[in-house]
């Protein structure tokens, strides 16, 4: 149907209608503009949750924990969805709601252009009909005047007492009046004629043609509307498979919890490695008192153990022994107050107990190797840009790349010497673990606790700087024929080693002939313990534990200050 014929006369309801389609379109633009910062805010929210419980960690803080890992898996998804309601949302802002704001600019002004043309038609046909209405009220006021003339030339024509001049006067009159009644009816006839004309183009093409166009545009302004429809359910169902995939990662997530390898992790993070405390040896204290000769039959320790029981022990023993007795339960007890505040943090870790130091020690090896692989790449780029530079001057001055080459060259012996340094100690604490467990062993064979001291990751000492003592110590000393053979002979030398306070690289071998000279082959790595005095040698260590001193010009010594890794180069 159109609306051309069918509503020819509702020029003003279609105007009124086209206005309410606009403002429909226009609301309906509105709710799409609404609802899409619904989904920005809502991903906005979701993103400030996702950063509040997922705060930034260093590497240490990593989580490890089954639980934790599938939680941060879970704000992961939960952030990946945040994105996708932001893509619901730019989706709608483009497609939808910026659509729907350029077509209604559009509709207005077609709107505006075809009402504009209706009310100039309907303004030409008002034209028209006003002037035949004016020609038509000529020609009936000319007709009563004409009238009135014929009826004043009968009377007076009639009156014998006329004379003659008014008879012929009413005569003109009338001729004048009856002229003029003619001319208003062909005036008349053709403003009708014309009218008529007008009218039938009025109603049979202008308007059927401008509300043919209006019928277009609100045809046209109800598919718009419907496909902005599909638009906007189309904005969501595209990121409905992103979505089930983030709900599916949530859900694979919550199945790797594993509560058997959290509970695995807790154990490797806490084991300390130190061994249950056993039994307390019996302290007879009145051994020093006469005896008669019936106080065996007393005592029901065997003979040998009484013996051993009796026999006189150094004071120092003594005090090691009840010291290490009051001190070891603070493993089950309180702690002594210095055993978290005032243990600094060593470079070798030896204030944690040994599972844990070795555990920090092998990250510590793990992250020197791979910077000692950095700084060997870096070389070898150094060293071909160089040889490329010799075989091709123009390119660069090869001589420029020597500082560098000598600086990453000093650099990796560092790394060298630092990881040959945590090695030792990781193999230190391995093999104390290794000694430990076997004496614990021969320790549950005799039931009873051996007399030595262990060593400094799990012992419990009184002295706290022997707590603490640098982890570079003399090689242990062979057992005496007369100690026990489950003490721990290699913590009870009597002469403590001197600290390493360097090492050194050495640059050419050294034979050391002489007496008090230390033998050393090129490159070799030494710990220096003693510092050049000014007569040109430095004394030093091997790894194996043999002393003496090497020339100093014939090394390259690196000093560690403090034990903090702070290095005074004299390369």
């Amino acid at each position: 149907m159109s609306w051309g014929t069918e509503l020819w006369d509702q020029f003003e309801n279609l105007d009124k209608h086209t206005q309410w389609g606009i403002d429909f379109l226009e609301r309906y633009a509105k709710f799409v503009k609404e609802r899409l910062e619904i989904e920005q805010n809502y991903a906005k929210q979701l993103r400030n949750l996702v950063k509040k419980y997922c705060p930034k960690r260093s590497k240490d803080e990593e989580p490890r924990f089954t639980s934790c890992l599938s939680f941060y898996s879970i704000l992961g998804e939960l952030n990946d969805y945040a994105g996708q309601r932001e893509v619901v949302a730019e989706e709608m802002s483009h497609r939808v709601y910026n659509e729907l704001m350029r077509y209604s600019q559009e509709l207005k002004a077609e709107r505006k252009h075809h009402l504009q043309e209706g009310r100039k038609a309907q303004q030409f046909l008002d034209q028209c009909w006003k002037q035949m209405d004016n020609s038509k009220k000529k020609f009936e006021r000319e007709c009563r005047e004409a009238e009135k003339a014929q009826m004043t030339y009968d009377r007076l024509d009639n009156d014998i007492n006329a004379t003659k001049s008014e008879v012929e006067k009413a005569k003109a009159q009338l001729y004048m009046r009856t002229h003029m009644a003619d001319e208003s009816k062909n005036e008349y006839a053709a403003q009708l004629q014309n009218f008529n004309g007008e009218q039938w183009k009025h109603f049979n093409n202008s308007i059927p043609h401008i509300f043919k166009n209006l019928q277009d545009m609100d045809e046209r302004r109800t598919v718009k509307l419907g496909e902005t429809y599909r638009s906007f359910a189309e904005a969501e169902r595209r990121v409905i498979p992103i979505i089930s995939k983030c709900l599916d990662g949530m859900v694979s997530a919550a199945k790797a919890v594993d509560d058997r390898r959290d509970s695995t992790i807790v154990v490797e993070s806490f084991k300390s490695g130190f061994d249950p405390p056993g039994d307390f040896p019996f302290e007879d204290f009145s051994q020093n008192l006469s005896r008669t000769g019936s106080d065996g039959t007393i005592s029901n320790t065997p003979k040998g153990e009484r013996e051993r029981d009796l026999a006189p022990v150094p004071r120092s023993e003594a005090k090691h022994t009840i010291g290490r007795s009051k001190n070891k339960l603070w493993l089950f007890g309180k702690k002594p107050k210095w055993s978290v505040k005032m243990v600094p943090s060593l470079e070798d870790f030896s204030h944690l107990p040994p599972e844990q130091r070795r555990k920090r020690l092998q990250q510590k090896i793990d992250e020197l190797n791979r910077e000692l692989q950095k700084e060997t790449d870096q070389r070898d780029a150094l060293n071909k840009m160089k040889d490329v530079y010799e075989k091709n001057p123009q390119m660069g001055d090869p001589n420029s790349l020597q500082p560098k080459i000598s600086e990453t060259n000093c650099n990796i012996q560092k790394l060298r010497s630092e990881i040959h340094k945590n090695e030792t100690w990781l193999s230190e604490v391995e093999g104390k673990q290794s000694s430990r467990g076997d004496r614990r062993h021969s320790a549950d064979n005799h039931h009873h606790t051996p007399h030595g001291r262990e060593s400094p990751e799990g012992s419990y000492t009184d002295d706290t700087s022997q707590e603490h003592h640098t982890p570079h110590r003399r090689p242990a000393q062979p057992a005496q024929p007369n100690h026990d053979p489950h003490e721990f002979d290699d913590e009870f030398d009597d002469d403590d080693p001197l600290p390493v306070i360097g090492h050194c690289k050495a640059l050419y071998s050294f034979d050391g002939q002489n007496e008090g000279t230390l033998t050393m082959a090129e490159d070799e790595i030494l710990y220096i313990i003693e510092e050049d005095k000014g007569d040109g040698w430095t004394r030093a260590r091997k790894q194996s534990g043999e002393e003496g001193y090497v020339p100093t010009s014939y090394v390259e010594i690196t000093i560690e200050k403090n034990s903090k890794g702070t290095r005074l180069s004299l390369c």
